[in-house]
């Protein structure tokens, strides 16, 4: 299955059993994140050794309510701690990684 091109297609795919495999790292993470499946996104995560891992690496520990450790994560992604609902952050994540 083909990279989703927005938002909206990328939620239409959790109905799946998994995330198709030829997806980037990234989003199989936010994949399985939306799929209430933290372990495997938090295995994907802390595997990807750049920004973007770190990114979703603080979102995950901030779902788990660890605002300690997220913001060790946040800071290695160099992004502030957000305020936004995590709903809105899985989406600004999956966005961004979208447009990648």
């Amino acid at each position: 299955m083909a990279k989703p091109k927005s938002y909206e297609d990328f939620k239409q795919t959790l109905d799946s059993p998994n995330p198709p495999t030829d997806w980037p790292e990234a989003l199989k993470a936010l994949w399985f994140a939306a799929s209430d499946n933290w372990e495997a996104s938090h295995d994907i995560a802390q595997d990807m050794f750049n920004t973007m891992g770190s990114w979703i690496h603080a979102y995950l520990h901030r779902v788990e309510g660890d605002k300690f450790n997220a913001g060790y994560w946040y800071r290695k992604a160099g992004k502030s701690y957000p305020s936004v609902s995590l709903e809105q952050e899985h989406q600004e994540i999956t966005e961004y990684v979208l447009n990648s």
